[in-house]
């Protein structure tokens, strides 16, 4: 095994990947003693709510937690941010540091350790496509995602990796790839050490990412000012506002219409707090999704940009779950041969929103202007008798069956209580929040396009709340796209700094807890609440999903995650009317909560961390007697 003392190195293109070619710390922005002093992974005790108090917050911030929106909600591939997505990226940038210093065509073989949490469920994650893909060359946003189950195969049949589709070399799967889940490297759960060696099996070079939830990825030595705040691999592509950014800096009052490329300044309302968030939104009579927004200006965006972008993401989302409800596979990979129900539930709902998703012989309704267009009929099981004595089913059209036989009742009728009769409700609501959130995981599960919001394991809750939104509240659905991701966006900047946004550090909490909070903000914001009731929104959000773990069932990002998304989208819209029903009447705040989240994480058990060590993961036996549970 390489010593970890030679790994030490630099995590971005300006500053490659090998000690041996690069001093550590050459033209650092931040020194690492002075972020040691305001540690970015923690949040202030103070939560008065008296203006002049948070007003004061805002003069010192020892660690602001301004990142862009477009690094929180990044296109990618499933199952996994940060056993997926991560793992590619890193793989990407040991690549690009490769080539870089010129060293691609002395590699003779490459070795891959992976450690704690990437070893124990990244089979199930699809941790080792990732790398390989990555060191081929493969970007999560860009990859085909239709071609990385061949790509892999063909790699494992022939023992052969084409890095960067340039040099091909000898990789044995067996040999070169090492499962350390006994061991956890001191930074991160998520931890991976990549070396190459040249002819004479000689040390070529060698690092050591960390993958730490959401698709960032970093480096011990630059964890600070690095990858923990961007995403990117060529960094002479990253926009100088966000590659340099020192997150130890005062409100400015000013957007600077197009800022420099090297600025390694602040956004004009940086924030570190849910307290000095509300301070800023009251200072400027600014709503959250404005500052956001304007923050996102200094990062380089013009008006255009933010738009296209923001666009851009909710496309991707919607696509997810288009294609989550309209597919015709019936199961999802992996072992446990878990049924899809997004297609099932859709046709269940009765009305449909995208055109030519429907039953075999009906359409969906499409809108009140198109009366030719009829409703989706109901499944078989769920027609008992017709309506109507002509045999029409009340909608135009003739009855397709008449099921005669009586529904099968469960309990004895001779006894004091007379059993219930079957029966179904709908509560349109939950209904839809569930089928369009079932609809994106049951595509990250099977590796499809997906959005990290803010992670892949809790992708649902966020699409499924704003599709809500969209479909049955919104009169101007793109104002409410960009109110909704913009304002979630803020929440999830408030728990990346302040806790984690990775269940290898937290569980699920981390993920399907904080998309839920992200989710609860973004319905109040589009239903015209204060700024102090989308806060609070989200505290009610995250409040009722503290301590919640990771213990997926084989390691596959499908029981309970896929249910559980269904559950956070419910409970998100949950939690936002109850803020705004009781609006000012609360104890906690999102500060505390959030504080609350990272006491509960580091108390946590590393049985629930993502490792599927206990819990669910243990009491089912695979393969599972009810796949469809």
């Amino acid at each position: 095994m390489i010593s970890s003392t030679i790994c030490g190195i630099a995590a971005r293109r300006a500053r490659p990947h090998f000690l041996r070619h690069v001093p550590v710390g050459r033209n650092r922005k931040i020194s690492h003693s002075i972020v040691l002093q305001c540690p970015t992974n923690t949040v202030t005790l103070s939560h008065t709510r008296d203006d002049s108090a948070l007003l004061e917050m805002e003069k010192v911030k020892p660690g602001h937690a301004v990142i862009s929106t477009f690094d929180l909600f990044s296109i990618g591939v499933g199952p996994s941010s940060s056993h997926t997505v991560g793992p590619m990226r890193a793989g990407k940038i040991f690549l690009a540091d490769l080539q870089e210093l010129q060293m691609l065509d002395k590699v003779k073989t490459v070795k891959i350790v992976l450690y704690g949490s990437l070893a124990a469920t990244g089979k199930g994650h699809h941790t080792p496509q990732a790398v390989l893909l990555g060191l081929e060359g493969s970007d999560p946003e860009t990859i085909d995602t239709g071609t990385i189950s061949s790509r892999y195969e063909a790699i494992l049949a022939n023992r052969t990796l084409h890095l960067g589709g340039i040099r091909r070399i000898t990789f044995d799967m067996d040999r070169d790839m090492l499962w350390r889940w006994d061991q956890v490297l001191k930074t991160h759960p998520n931890g991976m050490r990549f070396s190459c060696f040249g002819e004479e099996g000689e040390l070529l070079a060698t690092n050591e990412y960390y993958s730490v939830g959401g698709g960032f990825v970093v480096n011990e030595k630059t964890k600070i000012d690095e990858n923990l705040f961007y995403k990117g691999v060529d960094k002479s592509m990253v926009h100088g506002a966000r590659l340099h950014q020192t997150h130890n800096t005062i409100e400015g009052d000013q957007t600077p219409a197009q800022p420099a490329v090297d600025d390694p300044g602040h956004p004009p309302y940086p924030f570190e707090s849910g307290n000095s968030l509300l301070a800023l939104t009251r200072k400027h009579n600014l709503t959250i999704a404005q500052i956001v927004h304007d923050n996102e200006r200094y990062f380089g965006l013009s008006e255009a940009d933010i738009n296209d972008k923001l666009m851009r993401i909710w496309a991707v989302m919607d696509d997810c779950i288009r294609s989550g409800v309209s597919t015709a596979e019936k199961t999802l990979p992996g072992r446990l041969g878990l049924r899809r129900r997004a297609p099932m539930l859709y046709k269940r709902l009765m009305r449909g929103f995208y055109p030519g998703i429907a039953t075999p012989d009906l359409q969906l309704i499409d809108s009140a202007s198109t009366p030719s267009v009829a409703a989706i009929d109901a499944p078989e099981s769920d027609t008992q008798f017709s309506s109507f004595a002509d045999g029409s089913d009340g909608r135009g059209a003739s009855a397709s069956r008449n099921i005669t036989h009586a529904p099968w009742v469960t309990g004895s009728f001779d006894h004091a209580i007379l059993p219930m009769p079957p029966r179904k409700t709908m509560i349109p609501a939950v209904d839809f929040l569930s089928c369009y959130a079932i609809a994106v995981n049951e595509v990250n599960a099977s590796g499809g396009r997906i959005v990290t919001s803010p992670t892949n394991g809790a992708a649902g809750v966020i699409p499924a709340v704003l599709k809500y939104v969209i479909e049955f509240i919104s009169d101007d659905p793109e104002k409410s796209i960009k109110t909704f991701l913009l304002t979630a966006a803020a929440v999830g900047m408030l728990f990346k700094r302040g806790s984690t946004i990775s269940a290898a550090e937290g569980g699920c909490q981390a993920e399907v807890g904080v998309a839920c909070a992200m989710a609860s903000a973004g319905f109040a914001a589009c239903m015209g609440a204060s700024p102090e009731t989308v806060l609070q929104a989200a505290e009610i959000g995250i409040e009722h999903n503290l301590g919640l773990t990771c213990d997926p069932i084989d390691g596959l990002v499908q029981v309970p995650c896929i249910e559980r998304n269904s559950l956070g989208a419910v409970k998100a819209v949950t939690a936002a009317q109850l803020s705004m029903a009781s609006t000012g009447v609360y104890r906690v705040t999102l500060d505390e909560a959030i504080e609350a989240m990272r006491l509960t994480a580091a108390d946590m058990s590393v049985k629930y961390k993502e490792t599927s060590l206990s819990g669910l993961a243990t009491t089912v036996k695979i393969p599972l007697t009810v796949p469809a549970c």
